[in-house]
């Protein structure tokens, strides 16, 4: 039989090994359990002498030899006979992590908590764990507690900015972001996660800045030069901007949305040449993409073409039903029709997808007014005078990446 050590207040048995840091870590942010939490997990929290039986030394040896799956079936057979070992629920965690199965971790490392809240690093597991189902708004509880805990921690920081930004937080996520980037001033992924933070937060200067300082370190991305474009836009220098997307198109003209981007500013200009060819460009890289087909349809307006802007706007909302320009466009092009009914339809729609828009109001009071109903006429002009037509940048209409996800 073997001879028990006594290890921090607990048996050991003599045979059994420890394993090492690396084996309870995840990718290259992984699970940052403690060296001794590792080694002793279900020895220091369980008040049972393990040497009986040798479930938890098998465990840890399956789990060295990377035979995960019977890893994870020890631990439950331990479990069953231990229902309140809090450190075998975090072992399981970590088995199931290692696994990519996520939600089960998640599981088990929410039990050990609710066992042991004080348990070390379980709160960061369980956010990374969260994290790694892009369950970001899911993820920024715990991980707020791991921070909190050890408000040190540039992982707990990191995983927190991230989350921030998956779950849309913008704001939030800067705070966050900001201490991770400048620990680590050469990773080009997360200042650019910075810089879309600070874009989409509407802060363009912190943008420019994030963005200035990518360029100098890689000047040939034409990500970069295409988020400089959104945060110079969003400056009001729509010029410039047109200029750093122009030098996007020319290193990567297949790049993602760089067409549309291109276009989206000529067409804010009133560019309106340009802006066709480069919808017409990002077409044919993604056909049937919305925005485009909105814009070009919105370009066949202005050059008084209703009958082609409807055929390209009822594309447009075939794919997506949330873009308000197109229900907008679409309400003025039946209006010229005289299809009143069809242009109501559109026109609440728009005002549905976005209220505070004063554009749709008016439109629906001249509706009303062609069809004599000058009570509703008036309603939707008193509307009008309420509002005041806010100015769109083109950040709210390019696409949000996610946050990386190997962190």
């Amino acid at each position: 039989m073997p001879r028990p050590l006594i290890v921090g207040g607990a048996y050991f048995c003599d045979h059994e090994t420890s394993p090492s840091i690396s084996s309870f870590m995840m990718g290259n942010m992984g699970e940052r359990a403690v060296a001794w939490f590792a080694s002793a997990i279900f020895l220091l929290i369980s008040s049972s002498v393990v040497c009986v039986g040798q479930t938890p030394a098998q465990a840890i040896a399956l789990e060295q030899q990377e035979r995960l799956p019977e890893a994870a079936q020890a631990w439950r057979s331990f479990i069953r006979n231990h229902p309140g070992d809090a450190g075998a629920y975090a072992s399981l965690g970590v088995i199931l992590s290692k696994e990519q199965k996520y939600q089960e971790a998640a599981t088990a490392y929410q039990k050990a908590i609710a066992l042991n809240p004080k348990l070390p690093g379980m709160q960061l597991n369980l956010g990374l764990a969260k994290f790694k189902q892009g369950n970001f708004q899911a993820a920024i509880i715990p991980l707020r507690a791991a921070l909190a805990a050890d408000p040190q921690s540039l992982q707990a920081s990191t995983l927190l900015g991230l989350s921030y930004y998956g779950a849309k937080h913008f704001a939030e996520a800067i705070k966050y972001l900001n201490v991770a980037a400048k620990a680590d001033p050469v990773n080009a992924e997360l200042h650019q996660v910075l810089a879309q933070s600070c874009l989409l937060a509407k802060e363009y200067s912190c943008a420019l800045d994030e963005f200035k300082q990518i360029l100098q370190q890689n000047p040939g991305s034409p990500a970069a030069h295409m988020l400089s474009g959104e945060a110079l836009d969003g400056l009001g220098r729509t010029p410039e901007a047109i200029e750093e997307f122009e030098t996007a198109v020319k290193i990567s003209p297949q790049e993602p949305n760089v067409h549309f981007g291109l276009g989206y500013l000529y067409w804010k200009s009133q560019k309106y040449d340009e802006a066709k060819r480069e919808f017409e460009l990002q077409l044919a890289i993604e056909p049937n993409d919305p925005l485009a087909l909105t814009y070009l349809g919105d370009i066949e307006m202005q050059r008084s073409n209703p009958e082609q802007a409807i055929v390209l706007l009822k594309q447009a909302v075939g794919v997506r039903k949330d873009i308000r320009l197109a229900y907008v466009d679409l309400g003025a092009a039946f209006t010229q029709q005289k299809r009143y009914e069809d242009a109501i339809a559109a026109l609440e729609r728009a005002v549905q997808l976005e209220p505070a828009h004063s554009d749709a109001h008016y439109r629906l009071g001249r509706v009303y007014q062609a069809m004599g109903e000058e009570v509703r006429s008036k309603k939707e002009f008193a509307k009008v005078r309420e509002l005041h037509q806010k100015a769109e940048s083109l950040a709210s209409k390019m696409p949000v990446a996610p946050p990386p996800p190997h962190y």
